[in-house]
Formats: structure tokens, C-alpha cells, sequence
């Protein structure tokens, strides 16, 4: 079981599994590829740990009303993104993950950004700061 940490990115992901896939193992497979996994072998897996990058599904529950239709709540810790990079942040998080074959749906519902990763955003050229 895994405890969130202040500096977790967040997200809550509306999963529906393909037949015969359980949702903890459909939040499991979003959580990893969209983070540190990959359906190739690659040579840099042995230069570090990749249990510091990994995205972790902490939570599971059904959508009330829904058959099979679950939210899949998964944390991604801040060493996984670059600072200030949005498009970094989102790529990771949603760039891959949607034509994932375990899934027949999958739908980004809510992202909590905490404040210690918000803060290395640049933001507008003029008129705000952070």
C-alpha cells in the first residue's frame, strides 16, 4: 500500500478494463506505462533504479452506476518529470498511455499538481508570477 507523498503528481484516471482484466492489474499497467514502463528491453534499465521513477496505482474504486468502469487513482513522483516542462508532464502522464491494449477505454479526470513542482513554472512572459 502506498502513501502519497506532498510532491506527488496525482491523477485520477476513469479505467475500463478489456474483458478478463482485473482494474487492479488495468491501474497497475496505466500507472507503469505511463511512467518507467516500456514493451521494449532497454540498456539504461540497469544504470538506475527505476523503483525511484515508477508511477504507483494507490487506489481503485468503481464508478457508481457504471459496469466496469473504475477509478484508477495513481501517484508519479516529481524526480519522473522535468522542472518547469508541462509538455514533459503530459507527455509522461497521458502521451502513450490511451492505445494501451489492456484497456478498452481510458480517460484522464482530474490531475493535482503540487505546489513544489507549480512553482518551477515560468508562467506568462508579463502580467503574473508565481
Amino acid at each position: 500500500e502506498y502513501e502519497t507523498k506532498d510532491t506527488d503528481i496525482l491523477a485520477a484516471f476513469r479505467v475500463t478494463p478489456q474483458p478478463g482484466v482485473p482494474p487492479e492489474e488495468a491501474g497497475a499497467a496505466v500507472a507503469a506505462e505511463s511512467s518507467t514502463g516500456t514493451w521494449t528491453t532497454v540498456w539504461t534499465d540497469g544504470l538506475t533504479s527505476l523503483d525511484r521513477y515508477k508511477g504507483r496505482c494507490y487506489h481503485i474504486e468503481p464508478v457508481a452506476g457504471e459496469e466496469n468502469q473504475y477509478i484508477a487513482y495513481i501517484a508519479y513522483p516529481l524526480d519522473l518529470f522535468e522542472e518547469g516542462s508541462v509538455t514533459n508532464m503530459f507527455t509522461s502522464i497521458v502521451g502513450n498511455v490511451f492505445g494501451f491494449k489492456a484497456l478498452r477505454a481510458l480517460r484522464l479526470e482530474d490531475l493535482r499538481i503540487p505546489p513544489a513542482y507549480a512553482k518551477t513554472f515560468q508562467g506568462p512572459p508579463h502580467g503574473i508570477q508565481a
